[in-house]
């Protein structure tokens, strides 16, 4: 199903021009969010480090932008309603953004997804199906479900709309740092580093772009590594970067622009949720404070630049939240020498 999308239309392709065009889209709907310098995560990256809060966002997390332009451009084709896929931050964008257009949703989810996502789907208004236990086993169903219903595949990859309306939040991180000069972003099924890459690297060519990935879910980093889409274990805690291949329409972005990958173990992911807490006093899921426990991963390689996090989402579950209260970085604020009392 990865290698043949059903866009919503060849007329709006993935550029600068488009995401301008969504901002316009979203303006009446969303604020933009907020980029924050900590004084503290300066001192531990060694780097001018700034967090841009997508957490914060309407849903908790950056994909409603994508949900909610293309919820407006479906309406305005007459579209009814729409059918997708998620672990759980993806159908909370699509419900609420069809809620919001005036559409009808059904959102597959993986078995044993997150409950919290799960039940903001529904309390969104969609219609819920448990299906599978991975994100590739909920699309299989989703498939079969269209077809019957008629509705129509809001994929959470292969949809240009969506990655442009996703791709507004770098605009906003470019209007406030235009001397940026790396930018980490998390790496799930694609949507979001399509759009940083799109926007970054066609208005300042030499910012860096780095993605973060689970290293037990690490198919997108494969397929780069390989120049082609490939297939991997998809055993990440880590909602939001769990999946087990990489799609077509955001890898043939990716594949050409990204600058280097960091991969995590699972612990570190821990570690990242625990650093966040800690440092921004944010409660971010594993996959949102992913890109902070990677800037502190490579540090030598950030020192002295000026750096933007993405905090793609806080909707962390309780055992998330469990497991990373036992690790020493919510206390101490490790890896890396502890902040002075009283630091930002």
């Amino acid at each position: 199903m990865n290698e043949h999308p059903r866009t919503a239309d060849a007329e709006h392709p993935i550029s600068v021009a488009e995401v301008l065009r969504a901002r316009q889209v979203l303006r009446p709907h969303l604020r933009p969010t907020p980029l924050r310098r900590y004084e503290s995560l300066c001192r531990l990256v060694g780097a001018d480090v700034y967090v841009k809060h997508e957490n914060q966002n309407l849903t908790g997390t950056f994909k409603i932008r994508g949900g909610l332009n293309l919820m407006h451009h479906l309406r305005s084709r007459g579209v009814k309603g729409v059918i997708t896929y998620s672990t759980g931050n993806h159908g909370t964008s699509i419900a609420t953004s069809a809620r919001m257009m005036g559409l009808a949703a059904l959102v597959v989810v993986p078995r044993a997804s997150n409950p919290l996502k799960v039940q903001a789907i529904r309390d969104a208004g969609a219609e819920v199906v448990e299906w599978g236990s991975t994100f590739e086993e909920a699309g299989r169903k989703v498939e079969e479900l269209r077809e019957e219903r008629g509705l129509y595949l809001a994929h959470p990859a292969n949809e240009p709309l969506l990655i442009d309306g996703v791709g507004t939040g770098f605009l906003e991180v470019l209007e406030e740092l235009p001397d940026l000069e790396v930018m980490l972003v998390p790496l799930g099924a694609g949507s979001e580093i399509a759009a940083a890459l799109t926007v970054l690297k066609s208005i300042r060519p030499r910012i860096q772009v780095i993605a973060v990935q689970a290293q037990a879910s690490s198919a997108a980093h494969r397929s780069w590594r390989e120049g082609r889409i490939v297939e991997a274990e998809n055993r990440t805690f880590a909602g939001g970067v769990a999946t087990g291949t990489a799609y077509r329409v955001p890898f043939d972005i990716y594949s050409r622009l990204l600058d280097d990958f960091v991969l995590l173990t699972e612990e570190e992911l821990y570690e990242g949720i625990a650093l966040a807490a800690h440092h921004t006093r944010n409660l971010a899921e594993g996959a949102g404070s992913a890109t902070l426990r990677a800037a502190v991963k490579i540090r030598e390689r950030l020192s002295g630049r000026k750096v933007a996090l993405q905090f793609s989402g806080g909707n962390a579950g309780p055992d998330e939240i469990e497991a990373a209260v036992r690790r020493s970085g919510l206390r101490t604020g490790l890896p890396g020498p502890a902040p002075a009392p009283g630091g930002a």
